[in-house]
Protein backbone atom coordinates (compact mmCIF):
# COMPACT_ATOMS: atom_id res chain seq x y z
CA UNK A 1 0.00 0.00 0.00
CA UNK A 2 1.23 4.05 -0.82
CA UNK A 3 0.53 6.67 1.12
CA UNK A 4 -0.59 10.35 1.03
CA UNK A 5 1.42 12.76 1.95
CA UNK A 6 0.42 16.20 2.29
CA UNK A 7 2.92 18.75 1.53
CA UNK A 8 2.70 22.54 2.08
CA UNK A 9 3.75 25.29 -0.42
CA UNK A 10 4.84 28.52 -0.01
CA UNK A 11 2.46 31.39 0.25
CA UNK A 12 4.71 34.17 -1.32
CA UNK A 13 8.32 33.50 -1.74
CA UNK A 14 9.06 30.24 -3.42
CA UNK A 15 12.32 29.80 -1.80
CA UNK A 16 9.91 29.48 1.31
CA UNK A 17 9.35 25.71 0.44
CA UNK A 18 11.14 22.83 2.72
CA UNK A 19 14.23 20.68 1.79
CA UNK A 20 11.91 17.69 2.86
CA UNK A 21 8.98 19.21 0.90
CA UNK A 22 11.38 19.23 -2.70
CA UNK A 23 12.75 15.63 -1.76
CA UNK A 24 8.96 13.94 -0.99
CA UNK A 25 7.62 16.08 -4.54
CA UNK A 26 10.71 14.45 -6.67
CA UNK A 27 10.24 10.73 -5.12
CA UNK A 28 6.28 10.07 -4.70
CA UNK A 29 4.59 8.55 -7.98
CA UNK A 30 1.73 11.30 -8.64
CA UNK A 31 1.52 14.97 -7.55
CA UNK A 32 -2.41 15.68 -6.68
CA UNK A 33 -2.17 19.95 -7.43
CA UNK A 34 -5.44 22.20 -6.96
CA UNK A 35 -4.21 24.42 -10.17
CA UNK A 36 -1.88 23.00 -11.95
CA UNK A 37 -0.26 25.81 -14.27
CA UNK A 38 0.03 27.35 -10.68
CA UNK A 39 1.78 24.45 -9.32
CA UNK A 40 3.95 24.15 -12.49
CA UNK A 41 5.77 27.33 -11.89
CA UNK A 42 7.17 25.81 -8.39
CA UNK A 43 7.59 22.76 -9.64
CA UNK A 44 9.88 24.05 -13.11
CA UNK A 45 11.32 26.63 -10.46
CA UNK A 46 12.76 23.01 -8.51
CA UNK A 47 13.20 20.58 -11.74
CA UNK A 48 10.61 18.21 -10.07
CA UNK A 49 9.20 16.55 -13.38
CA UNK A 50 6.28 14.24 -10.80
CA UNK A 51 3.36 13.22 -12.91
CA UNK A 52 0.80 16.37 -12.15
CA UNK A 53 -2.96 16.01 -11.91
CA UNK A 54 -5.60 18.33 -11.00
CA UNK A 55 -7.30 17.75 -7.48
CA UNK A 56 -9.41 20.68 -6.91
CA UNK A 57 -12.70 21.46 -5.09
CA UNK A 58 -15.20 21.54 -8.33
CA UNK A 59 -13.71 17.82 -8.35
CA UNK A 60 -12.72 16.01 -4.95
CA UNK A 61 -16.21 14.55 -4.46
CA UNK A 62 -15.67 12.21 -7.77
CA UNK A 63 -12.07 12.04 -7.35
CA UNK A 64 -11.51 11.26 -3.76
CA UNK A 65 -12.16 7.12 -3.69
CA UNK A 66 -10.44 6.61 -7.09
CA UNK A 67 -7.22 8.28 -5.60
CA UNK A 68 -7.48 6.32 -2.55
CA UNK A 69 -7.90 3.28 -4.92
CA UNK A 70 -4.59 3.90 -6.67
CA UNK A 71 -2.63 4.31 -3.20
CA UNK A 72 -4.06 1.48 -1.85
CA UNK A 73 -2.82 -0.17 -5.07
CA UNK A 74 0.93 1.05 -4.06
CA UNK A 75 1.04 4.76 -5.87
CA UNK A 76 2.98 7.11 -3.18
CA UNK A 77 0.50 10.26 -3.97
CA UNK A 78 1.59 13.68 -2.56
CA UNK A 79 -1.56 16.91 -2.11
CA UNK A 80 -0.07 20.38 -3.09
CA UNK A 81 -2.33 23.30 -3.39
CA UNK A 82 -1.65 26.22 -5.09
CA UNK A 83 -0.13 28.62 -1.61
CA UNK A 84 -0.21 26.81 1.61
CA UNK A 85 -0.95 23.67 3.55
CA UNK A 86 -4.15 21.95 1.88
CA UNK A 87 -7.05 21.41 4.31
CA UNK A 88 -6.91 24.95 5.47
CA UNK A 89 -9.40 26.35 3.65
CA UNK A 90 -7.99 24.79 0.32
CA UNK A 91 -8.95 20.71 -0.71
CA UNK A 92 -7.36 18.48 1.58
CA UNK A 93 -9.84 17.37 4.17
CA UNK A 94 -12.50 15.07 2.20
CA UNK A 95 -9.24 13.02 0.64
CA UNK A 96 -7.34 12.88 4.47
CA UNK A 97 -11.16 11.76 5.89
CA UNK A 98 -11.19 8.80 2.98
CA UNK A 99 -7.72 8.10 3.60
CA UNK A 100 -8.04 7.93 6.85
CA UNK A 101 -11.44 5.70 6.79
CA UNK A 102 -9.57 2.96 5.08
CA UNK A 103 -6.45 2.99 7.36
CA UNK A 104 -3.93 4.60 4.81
CA UNK A 105 -1.12 6.35 6.53
CA UNK A 106 -1.37 10.04 6.02
CA UNK A 107 2.08 11.99 6.01
CA UNK A 108 1.43 15.90 6.72
CA UNK A 109 4.71 17.64 6.40
CA UNK A 110 5.16 20.80 8.45
CA UNK A 111 5.34 24.12 6.66
CA UNK A 112 4.10 27.80 5.53
CA UNK A 113 0.36 28.25 5.96
CA UNK A 114 -0.57 31.86 5.78
CA UNK A 115 -2.53 32.26 8.93
CA UNK A 116 0.57 31.97 11.73
CA UNK A 117 2.95 34.66 10.32
CA UNK A 118 0.17 37.05 10.43
CA UNK A 119 -0.89 36.29 14.15
CA UNK A 120 2.65 36.50 15.00
CA UNK A 121 2.65 39.73 13.22
CA UNK A 122 -0.06 41.49 14.82
CA UNK A 123 0.90 41.76 18.20
CA UNK A 124 -2.11 40.37 19.39
CA UNK A 125 -2.42 37.79 22.11
CA UNK A 126 -0.90 34.33 20.33
CA UNK A 127 -1.50 32.05 23.36
CA UNK A 128 -4.70 31.10 22.68
CA UNK A 129 -6.21 31.59 19.09
CA UNK A 130 -8.92 30.44 17.11
CA UNK A 131 -9.00 30.19 13.33
CA UNK A 132 -12.53 30.97 11.36
CA UNK A 133 -10.56 30.66 7.64
CA UNK A 134 -13.50 32.77 5.29
CA UNK A 135 -16.75 33.50 6.32
CA UNK A 136 -20.11 32.56 4.98
CA UNK A 137 -20.46 35.07 2.09
CA UNK A 138 -24.48 35.00 2.44
CA UNK A 139 -26.57 32.80 4.39
CA UNK A 140 -24.82 32.37 8.43
CA UNK A 141 -22.70 35.29 8.25
CA UNK A 142 -24.32 36.95 10.08
CA UNK A 143 -24.65 34.50 13.00
CA UNK A 144 -21.21 33.84 12.85
CA UNK A 145 -20.22 37.56 13.66
CA UNK A 146 -22.76 37.22 16.26
CA UNK A 147 -20.83 34.45 18.13
CA UNK A 148 -17.47 36.02 17.56
CA UNK A 149 -17.98 38.72 19.84
CA UNK A 150 -18.26 36.53 22.94
CA UNK A 151 -15.08 34.47 21.75
CA UNK A 152 -12.41 34.96 24.17
CA UNK A 153 -9.32 33.96 21.73
CA UNK A 154 -7.57 35.78 19.12
CA UNK A 155 -9.91 34.98 15.68
CA UNK A 156 -8.40 34.74 12.39
CA UNK A 157 -10.33 35.25 8.98
CA UNK A 158 -9.31 34.65 5.57
CA UNK A 159 -10.91 37.59 3.13
CA UNK A 160 -10.77 38.66 -0.02
CA UNK A 161 -9.59 42.06 -1.08
CA UNK A 162 -12.96 42.75 -2.69
CA UNK A 163 -14.60 41.90 0.72
CA UNK A 164 -12.29 43.57 3.18
CA UNK A 165 -13.89 46.98 3.80
CA UNK A 166 -17.59 45.29 4.13
CA UNK A 167 -16.05 42.52 6.43
CA UNK A 168 -13.67 44.92 8.71
CA UNK A 169 -17.40 47.30 8.70
CA UNK A 170 -19.64 44.63 9.71
CA UNK A 171 -17.08 43.06 12.08
CA UNK A 172 -17.11 46.75 13.75
CA UNK A 173 -20.35 46.75 14.02
CA UNK A 174 -21.10 43.33 15.51
CA UNK A 175 -17.96 43.49 17.65
CA UNK A 176 -17.35 47.16 18.47
CA UNK A 177 -15.44 49.99 16.63
CA UNK A 178 -12.43 50.33 18.83
CA UNK A 179 -12.31 46.25 18.85
CA UNK A 180 -8.44 45.68 18.04
CA UNK A 181 -6.92 44.23 14.92
CA UNK A 182 -4.58 43.62 12.11
CA UNK A 183 -4.57 43.10 8.46
CA UNK A 184 -1.86 41.12 7.14
CA UNK A 185 -1.62 41.88 3.30
CA UNK A 186 0.53 39.47 0.55
CA UNK A 187 2.44 37.53 3.37
CA UNK A 188 5.83 36.83 2.28
CA UNK A 189 5.77 38.72 -1.18
CA UNK A 190 7.51 42.09 -2.03
CA UNK A 191 5.07 43.85 -1.03
CA UNK A 192 4.31 42.52 2.37
CA UNK A 193 1.93 44.78 4.73
CA UNK A 194 0.72 44.80 8.25
CA UNK A 195 -1.61 47.21 9.18
CA UNK A 196 -2.69 47.48 13.27
CA UNK A 197 -5.54 49.15 14.76
CA UNK A 198 -9.20 49.79 15.59
CA UNK A 199 -12.04 47.89 13.55
CA UNK A 200 -12.93 51.40 12.65
CA UNK A 201 -9.60 52.37 11.89
CA UNK A 202 -9.07 50.26 9.67
CA UNK A 203 -12.15 50.82 8.15
CA UNK A 204 -11.30 54.00 6.95
CA UNK A 205 -7.93 53.52 6.07
CA UNK A 206 -9.13 50.46 3.33
CA UNK A 207 -11.96 52.97 2.74
CA UNK A 208 -9.53 55.38 0.88
CA UNK A 209 -6.87 53.11 0.51
CA UNK A 210 -8.14 49.99 -1.62
CA UNK A 211 -6.52 46.68 -1.23
CA UNK A 212 -4.77 44.37 -2.77
CA UNK A 213 -3.27 40.76 -2.83
CA UNK A 214 -4.19 37.80 -0.42
CA UNK A 215 -5.43 38.72 3.29
CA UNK A 216 -5.32 37.78 6.85
CA UNK A 217 -7.17 39.56 8.97
CA UNK A 218 -6.71 38.87 13.13
CA UNK A 219 -8.98 40.14 15.21
CA UNK A 220 -8.63 40.69 19.40
CA UNK A 221 -10.78 38.73 21.54
CA UNK A 222 -13.49 39.29 23.81
CA UNK A 223 -11.43 38.82 26.99
CA UNK A 224 -8.14 40.76 25.95
CA UNK A 225 -10.57 43.74 24.74
CA UNK A 226 -12.84 43.88 28.11
CA UNK A 227 -9.82 44.01 30.47
CA UNK A 228 -8.74 47.94 30.79
CA UNK A 229 -5.01 48.82 30.13
CA UNK A 230 -4.28 49.65 34.22
CA UNK A 231 -5.76 45.73 34.86
CA UNK A 232 -3.24 44.31 32.47
CA UNK A 233 -0.11 46.34 33.79
CA UNK A 234 -1.36 45.19 37.27
CA UNK A 235 -1.24 41.59 36.58
CA UNK A 236 2.09 41.93 34.84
Amino acid sequence: MGKLYIVPTPVGNLEDITLRALSVLKEVDLILAEDTRTSSVLLKKYEIGTRLESYHKFNEHGKTESVCDRIESGLDVALISDAGTPGISDPGFMLSRECARRDIEVITLPGPTAFVPALVSSGLPTDRFVFEGFLPVKKGRQKRMERMKAEASTMIIYESPYRLVKTLSQLAQALGPERRAAVCREISKLHEETRRGSLEDLVQWYSDNSPKGEIVIVVEGADNADRSPESQSEEE
